[in-house]
């Protein structure tokens, strides 16, 4: 009993501590927040319900590849660990544009021009100097 109370103790200040790693308050604008991968988590939920198009996509692929006469059902789990196995690094290129905003976009040509060019420009100078404005 002492024990599991001591694993309860031990888990609760590791999660204090990772608690107080984060700082509250404004960030600063040119803040970049880091993504971390959370190797723990086990389980992975896919809420469709307001993609109708993707949700009637899903049941067309299950109920075709459950189109046969032997073998055990076919599920979503299977459907989506075939399909892991076929996305190549192109289609990560393709996903990580699409994940941009428009004005991440701009930020990225800017820091494109500055290193092709070597000089550091401001962003407003950037939009002035490509849009020809004087």
């Amino acid at each position: 009993m002492s024990e599991v109370l001591k694993l309860k103790n031990e888990e609760g200040e590791k999660g204090k501590a990772e608690v107080s790693a984060k700082k509250r308050g404004r960030k600063p604008k040119d803040f970049k927040e880091e993504y971390r991968i959370n190797r723990e988590q086990t389980k992975f939920f896919v809420d469709l319900t307001k993609e109708k198009e993707n949700l009637e996509k899903v049941f067309q692929l299950l109920e075709s590849a459950n189109q046969k006469s032997y073998g055990k059902e076919i599920n979503f789990k299977d459907l989506a660990l075939f399909a892991i196995d076929k996305v190549s690094p192109k289609d990560l290129e393709k996903l990580q544009e699409g994940s941009l905003s428009e004005m991440e976009k701009v930020t990225r040509a800017l820091d494109d021009h500055n290193k092709k060019t070597g000089i550091n420009l401001s962003l407003g100078e950037y939009l002035v100097k490509k849009l020809g404005i004087s």
